[in-house]
Order: structure tokens, then sequence, then C-alpha cells
């Protein structure tokens, strides 16, 4: 995914009315050794003070909402220009203790070295975490983030879209792992090299890794006109 900003400035004067009925929640899954992770933010006020959940918050009445999402990710974890796109809306009428409230999610893939994290607003803390180690979430995250799992296994069949979490450069294996990460199963690597290499898709380095105390592997990036050639019309990506 490309990175683009939609932040828009909302007039002071209007920033005070607030839809007390609609919300956005947005999960944000980054890649860091071997590891699908997803983005939270413990709440520092409210009935869910001290509780973990996916970053989001209210809306303001003559705000779009894609421009909320935009504005909620900066103010309570510094990150900014993400290209975010829509889940779904949840709305189960318990969702919320307190009242009716409708959430809208949104997901994006982000590399996690690009980008700072601060708490802010109604944040006390804001990290990272496995995936595979998150439980107990507030109100209905938890549902969320597996939604967003889903969309992001059916994607990456369809859409190259891994290469958002990786390094400019990285090895098969890197490839290879974060596919397995995103898709719940191992692959066997004879397989998936034949098939990655096939697709044209990636462009070998005259580089190999450095630093490991391992045999260093070769190196590659995506080849970024036949990205853009899968992004526009899509390929099947199966084992």
């Amino acid at each position: 995914m490309e990175h683009q900003s939609t932040s828009m400035q909302i007039p002071e004067a209007e920033k005070s009315v607030i839809l007390d009925s609609i919300t956005i929640d947005c999960v944000i899954f980054g890649f860091k050794n071997e590891e699908l992770e997803v983005l939270l933010v413990k709440h520092k006020e409210g009935i869910s003070k001290d509780k973990w959940g996916l970053p989001g918050g209210w809306i303001y009445e003559n705000e779009g909402i894609d421009d909320a999402a935009n504005r909620l990710l900066l103010e309570l974890t510094g990150i900014k220009d993400v290209y975010l796109e829509q889940l779904r809306a949840f709305g189960a009428p318990d969702r919320f203790p307190l009242s009716r409230v409708i959430t809208v999610g949104y997901y994006a893939l982000i590399k996690e070295e690009d980008y700072d994290l601060k708490a802010g607003y109604t944040a006390a803390e804001v990290a990272w975490f496995k995936v595979s180690e998150v439980k107990d979430l507030i109100y209905d995250h938890q549902q969320i983030l597996e939604i967003g799992q889903k969309r992001l296994r059916r994607r990456i069949k369809q859409e190259p879209i891994g290469f958002n979490l990786l390094p400019e450069k990285f090895t098969l294996l890197q490839l290879m792992h974060l596919y397995e990460q995103i898709l719940g199963y191992e692959m066997d690597k004879p397989n998936f090299r034949r098939k990655i290499l096939k697709m044209d898709l990636l462009t070998p380095l005259a580089e190999k890794q450095k630093d490991v105390s391992h045999r260093a592997a070769k190196l590659y990036r995506f080849n970024p006109e036949t990205y853009k050639k899968l992004l526009e019309k899509g390929f099947n990506f199966e084992f």
C-alpha cells in the first residue's frame, strides 16, 4: 500500500461537536522478528481505563470518516500519512456498555521502523503486540482484529500487499515467513521459492545479508512495474 495523506484540518469551533453514536477503530499490522504484530493503545481515562484496545475514538460532526481515522491515529499513536482501508461497520446493540455506538473498522499495513510511536490524547501507552498473543481487548475489539486478519489473509492471496510490511531489501526466507505468519500455516520452502520467482515480482540484488550468524542469504527488492500490474489485476498466490 502506498502512503497517502488524507488528513483534514477541522475548524476549532467544530471540534467540540462530537458524534456520540459513531466511532472509528483501526487495526494496524506490522511485522517484526518474523512475527505479525498489531498496534494497541492503553486507555488512560473513562470506563476502559488501563485496558488495551485498538486505536480509535469519536468522530467530529463535520468530519469525514477517513479523515477521522487518520486524525485519531495521529492523536493516539503519533502515526500519520498511512493508507487506511475500511473493513466494515460493527453495530451489535451491546458492543459498548453505556449507549448504542456503531464503529467503522479500518486496517492498514505499515513498516514498524518507519514510525516513532508516542502516546497522546486519551492513550496512556501505545505499543506493538504479537497478534498470536493478543487477548481480552476492550469491547468487541478482539472481533474487529479477527475480521482484520481474515481480510488480510484473503487479500494477500489476491494482491502482493505483503511487501508493505517488509524492509526495502529482504530475503526469500523473510518473505516466506511473512506469508506463513499471515496465512497461519507452514509452507514448503522450495515450492515457495519456485512460485514467487516465477512471477517476476522480485528483483535480485548484488547484495547479501550482513552481520548475521548464519550463512548470508541473497537480498531482493520487489519489482515496482510488476507490483503495479499485479495490484491492478490481482493474482493467485495459492499453495
